[in-house]
């Protein structure tokens, strides 16, 4: 069943963007879907306002709410836009987003810094192991040259001066929730966390994978794709005799 509303995929974070695509390459199998990017240059500040005024006058553009869909830090932009303009937001499906909007794996390598007394080239190498786990250290040198461009030019609330502070709570939206059993950013207690601002009467939903660490819908696209779109297409219909993509539970690989 074809959606009546548009999915848009958020991303701040330019050099993780392919971390998305096998989530994005499954969900184009089922439905269309708009990625909207933003490039910080060197020069900007750090901040999410310039992002959510660019967001808003996109979506003011297309004329339409639409499902909108992040991770991580991205998702903290849908949800700080659908807080701000909820009349443009079917949805809102967050991943590796916890209650505290603000807790990123940014905050996380900040954390890391000022506890460990370490340099930067330590601490992300550290944080590699933590958001992928040990099978990528074949790849590793890789991932510390990816987060360490990501630290320079998004747009994150961070640094080594200041944590960054977003209100606790979700969006006047129906919410997808989606985390990882085994993610040591956004854990599954800090999940759960979230039944204080989900509201079941109008969809609100949580979902854990049972593994994949911080970027679990790189390594579980497929679960997690049928998840989101078998909740979309639960809030296009009210028509209970149509199935929503398949009923079966999916295969993990």
């Amino acid at each position: 069943m074809a959606l009546t509303h548009k999915v848009l995929w958020l991303n701040l974070s330019r050099h993780l963007g392919c971390l998305h695509r096998p989530l994005l390459r499954e969900l184009s199998c089922w439905t269309s879907v708009l990625r909207w990017d933003y490039v910080q240059s060197l020069d900007e500040s750090a901040s999410l306002t310039v992002p959510l005024a660019l967001l808003h006058e996109f979506l003011s553009e297309h004329g339409q709410p639409v499902h909108l869909a992040g991770h991580g830090l991205s998702g903290t932009l849908g949800l700080l836009y659908a807080r701000q303009h909820p009349e443009w937001v079917k949805s809102l499906t967050l991943l590796g987003v916890g209650p505290q909007p603000a807790h990123c794996w940014q905050a996380h390598y900040y954390a890391h810094r000022r506890l460990l007394r370490c340099d930067r080239a330590f601490v992300l190498s550290l944080m590699v192991s933590q958001l992928f786990g040990e099978s990528v250290r074949s790849i590793s040198r890789e991932l510390v040259g990816r987060l360490q461009r990501d630290l320079d030019q998004t747009p994150s609330p961070h640094s080594l001066l200041q944590r960054g502070e977003i209100a606790a709570g979700g969006a006047p939206v129906p919410l997808l929730i989606c985390g990882s059993q085994d993610d040591t950013v956004v854990g599954p207690d800090c999940l759960t966390q979230w039944q204080t601002w989900l509201h079941p009467d109008r969809g609100d939903t949580l979902w854990l994978c049972p593994g994949g660490q911080h970027f679990f819908h790189y390594y579980y696209a497929k679960p997690a794709s049928r998840r989101m779109v078998r909740w979309w297409q639960q809030l296009d219909t009210h028509d209970n005799h149509i199935d929503p993509v398949d009923r079966e539970h999916p295969v993990l690989y």
